[in-house]
């Protein structure tokens, strides 16, 4: 089956759901074509299947190792990256003045959904480089962009993202690492930070770390953090003041080495304006959260792929896919894989149409979908792992099939760029400071779909419709509430939205192609009604608050 059939499934979505195809030949995208986003669908499928995807088994058996206080990557990697790199995809999306393509970024997401599914260890080194191309775009120097983005597009260099300490997780108000001003401008940083993915390798030149540190006057909390770049060599060449202490051992991801980076004195600069640099590392972060709701979606797809070939080719009687049990398994996780996808798409749009469109409400679209997509597209990706070890049975618990791989690698996307529950709680948050506006205009376009359908489809609209209308009382309800109310009903909120959106793309889907309505009634009927259960727990109230420690086994 391979990546071809998930490009197809990605150029539907891109094509039928989302207003991709006004941006074709626009202002903003002239020289972008049907013809364009179509090569470039097909390509990132070949190299997803024929470069990536032979050495991701590698990176899981042969992990990334520390040694002489330089990390050695597993075997295979450098030729992958060194194609990736040679091929212009560490940043399609990126500035054209700087060697970027400067195309959508719905397209930068679309391959990376491709890739990450063939290769996720590798591939978070370019998500992470892509994060900073961002970062750097929004808020460095016109010097700093000049000096770092055609380094970093080009992959002769990575990027890094340097905010977790030992003492300070979510937390950021408890940082320590410092910054002293040096008489030529630039800062000398110091401190540890953990968690550094792609904190070093033998793949690139350089490695531009981006550093939240405190200046001698920085008020505290939040308020008080800037933002460095500190490159692992200097301008001149020189080794810089800094080095990677350790590696983690992990459950899984084993390919992509995970840093105990320390800082001692390192020279570096600063990004954007004195104590401002929580919000331009926040830049990189927003980027990188879609991105990791891509992961997700990514490995979703990896592991259906590979329980479906294996379903057909087990025989128990007769090939195991003829089974009602490995049907349900894989149709479910296949309608939701398609639903996480088309949400991804569409918040990828949005941000591609809110620099066409200005004065359109697209950004605040796309800033309220990231959170969705973050929490659903992982979740996915878990859920689809956990039905391919399933489908597997007794070998999928075994490690030479390799089914076991995907829920291990994908299982962190759920706790990295900000925990699944820190994303609910921004959406009922933040996302909602509007009142609910936007999440009851995006409810009100799924009830529209769904009057759009009925005459052709009355058993797939019905519910879909009824869906929307009980989650947007839900909204309006919420929206009214306490914060404490609102915190423990975030992550219900979260799983009623996406699975009514998602059941939204699904009919829409439906019309453009009918060949698509079984696998929409597969999520209609046996998917979509979850949000109903989450409903009606928001609604009932948690009795989190009542809870005493020994009600927790403590």
């Amino acid at each position: 089956m391979g990546y071809r059939a998930a490009a197809g499934d990605i150029r539907f979505i891109l094509d039928h759901l989302t207003p991709l195809p006004q941006l074709y030949g626009s202002a903003a995208f002239p020289d972008l074509s049907p013809d364009l986003a179509g090569s470039i669908l097909t390509e990132a499928a070949r190299i997803s299947d024929e470069v990536l995807a032979p050495c991701n088994r590698a990176g899981d058996l042969y992990p990334a190792r520390l040694e002489n206080g330089k990390v050695v990557t597993s075997p295979g990697f450098r030729a992958a990256y060194t194609a990736l790199a040679e091929g212009g995809w560490v940043a399609l999306a990126a500035p054209e003045a700087y060697g970027g393509m400067g195309l959508p970024q719905a397209l930068g997401l679309a391959v990376n959904d491709m890739m990450t599914g063939a290769n996720m260890a590798l591939h978070l080194k370019l998500m992470l480089t892509q994060g900073q191309i961002e970062a750097l775009s929004h808020h460095g120097s016109a010097e700093q962009q000049a000096f770092y983005l055609p380094k970093l597009i080009s992959g002769d260099w990575s990027g890094t993202m340097n905010l977790t300490e030992p003492q300070a997780g979510s937390d950021l108000a408890d940082m320590r690492t410092r910054a002293i001003p040096d008489a030529d401008g630039s800062y000398a940083v110091t401190g540890q930070k953990i968690f550094i993915s792609w904190g070093d390798s033998d793949l690139v030149e350089n490695v531009s770390h981006l550093v939240l540190a405190r200046l001698p006057d920085a008020p505290a909390g939040t308020k008080g953090i800037s933002l460095f770049v500190v490159p692992k060599l200097l301008p001149d060449g020189a080794r810089n003041s800094l080095h990677v202490a350790s590696l983690e051992h992990k459950m899984g991801l084993h390919g992509s080495p995970t840093c105990v980076m320390v800082f001692e004195g390192a020279k570096g600069w600063m990004v954007g304006e004195p104590h401002a640099g929580l919000a331009a590392m926040f830049t990189m972060m927003n980027n990188a959260r879609l991105s990791v709701g891509v992961e997700g979606i990514g490995v979703a797809e990896a592991a259906l792929q590979k329980a479906a070939q294996f379903a057909t080719e087990r025989v128990q009687g007769r090939p195991i896919i003829e089974f009602a049990g490995i049907r349900r398994l894989l149709g479910e996780a296949r309608a939701e894989l398609f639903a996480a996808r088309a949400l991804a798409l569409k918040a990828g749009v949005a941000l591609d149409m809110a620099g066409a469109d200005p004065a359109g409400d697209w950004a605040l679209r796309a800033a309220f979908l990231t959170p969705v997509v973050k929490v659903y597209g992982t979740e996915v990706g878990a859920r689809a792992s956990d039905a391919g070890i399933q489908i597997h049975g007794g070998m999928g618990f075994i490690e030479e099939t390799g089914a076991a791989q995907f829920w291990r690698d994908v299982r962190v996307t759920a706790i990295y760029e900000g925990t699944n529950g820190i994303q609910a709680l921004d959406l009922v948050g933040r996302k909602m400071r509007d009142g609910g506006r936007m999440a009851c205009q995006l409810l009100q376009e799924v009830q529209e779909q769904a009057a759009r359908a009925h005459r052709q489809y009355p058993d797939l609209a019905a519910p879909v419709r009824e869906a929307a209308e009980a989650v947007r009382a839900a909204v309006e309800w919420l929206v009214s509430q306490d914060q404490t109310t609102r915190a423990e009903a975030a992550e219900d909120m979260v799983q009623a939205l996406a699975l009514v959106l998602g059941a939204g793309a699904h009919l829409e889907a439906v019309l453009a192609d009918p060949d698509r309505r079984a696998l929409a009634a597969v999520h209609i009927g046996r998917v979509l009604p979850r949000s109903a259960g989450a409903v009606a727990a928001m609604r009932a109230g948690s009795g989190l608050r009542a809870l005493s420690l020994p009600d927790l086994g403590l």
